[in-house]
């Protein structure tokens, strides 16, 4: 039996470490965020050569709409589409999506509470599903300000599909914790550490088998599906691989502390 355990702080100073850089990130400079939040000019043109060009800018003066228009002549292209369009997403969207994001999780945390008996492992849970939004987040905020992505309306559908992928892979976990500590076993006793340690070994060869079918798919798209969808693909990707991380070294490790911590106040 592996002592994954062993090393949990090593673990928390990884999701640190990320953690640290994405918020730092995110207070400096924000989120680069894209015509389907700020509004903008749609634009198709087709160059002297035949090819046709779609483009999206997130402007909004007179001035810049003006300067993209000069710009497009320059080249000597043809004008095919150019369109102002406001913001797809507006402020009240947003609120409501983070109420929903909200009511979600208050809803997972009390049902996993309920199915397991105990706060502990709902508020665990949770915390683990923060730490995966945190890290995307903070990750495209990093790639906006360095390589220039924009976040759009299908980041915001990666963000809510990886927060369903992040609990379910620690459920899984958390159901053989469970099994384990119902069911006494004379090596392992009733020590949460031990318990932790024989859980993960048994389902860490399914988490990986699951989680590496999720990201060779990804990492097609990424490479293979065109710039429509490819920074979607990059947020699917590290969300997978953030979430693959929290269930059994973020989740569990929360949980064991916890358990210590517990124990120690009430001796």
């Amino acid at each position: 039996m592996i002592l994954w355990m062993k090393y949990r702080f090593i673990y928390f100073a990884v999701s640190a470490i990320f953690l640290s850089a994405g918020i730092f990130s995110l207070v400096k400079w924000g989120l680069n965020l894209g015509i389907d939040f700020t509004g903008g000019v749609i634009t198709e043109y087709q160059l002297p050569n035949g090819e046709i060009k779609n483009e999206k800018y997130g402007v909004k003066s007179e001035e810049e709409i003006n300067k993209i228009r000069e710009d497009i002549k320059k080249l000597n292209a043809k004008e095919l589409r150019f369109e102002t369009v406001g913001p797809s997403i507006g402020p009240e969207l947003v609120k409501k999506t983070f109420f929903a994001l909200g009511t979600s999780a208050l809803l997972i945390l009390f049902w996993v509470a309920i199915q397991f008996k105990s706060v502990k492992f709902g508020v665990s849970a949770i915390l683990a599903m923060i730490h995966d939004s945190l890290i995307l987040v903070g990750g495209f905020s990093l790639l906006g300000h360095f390589v220039g992505v924009e976040i759009d309306f299908l980041f915001v559908t990666a963000v809510l599909t990886i927060l369903s992928f992040s609990v379910h892979d620690t459920i899984v976990v958390y159901d053989r914790i469970r099994e384990k500590q119902k069911k006494y076993d004379p090596i392992l006793g009733s020590d949460i550490n031990k318990i932790a340690n024989s859980a993960l070994t048994e389902t860490m060869v399914r988490s990986l088998n699951n989680s590496f079918t999720i990201v060779f798919m990804l990492l097609a798209l990424v490479l293979l599906g065109g710039d429509t969808i490819k920074w979607f693909a990059v947020a699917l990707l590290i969300g997978t691989i953030s979430g693959t991380y929290s269930s059994p070294f973020v989740a569990v490790p929360i949980l064991v502390t916890w358990e210590e911590l517990e124990k120690k106040f009430k001796k």
